[in-house]
């Protein structure tokens, strides 16, 4: 009697588009917006963390709460905008862009 679901040795594999938010299903706009609010959390995180500043000294120089940048070092992205993302990588020294594709 085999004990292990056969599910876990499917060894077939899809193709990702490049974005794994709408790989698992969001519709194409949304996923898009997740995948650039993931992006420049990430960038920004980065830099954040090549500040060598505290989350306190990064609070008052992001115009912050500690707990708020703490959770944008945690990569808690459900708690940022694109926009307020945007904005604390600029005041990062980021540039961020946006790039149309059609």
């Amino acid at each position: 009697m085999e004990t292990t679901d056969p599910r876990w040795n499917d060894e077939s594999r899809t193709a990702s588009s490049g974005n794994v938010f709408a790989d698992v299903g969001f519709k194409e706009a949304e996923a898009e917006v997740m995948l650039m609010r993931i992006k420049v959390l990430a960038e920004t995180s980065q830099r954040l963390k090549a500040t060598g500043w505290t989350q306190a000294v990064a609070a008052k120089n992001l115009g912050l709460t500690q707990p708020r940048v703490s959770r944008l070092m945690k990569g808690k992205v459900e708690d940022f905008s694109l926009d307020m993302l945007m904005t604390l990588a600029g005041k990062l020294g980021l540039k961020p862009q946006v790039n149309f594709a059609g």
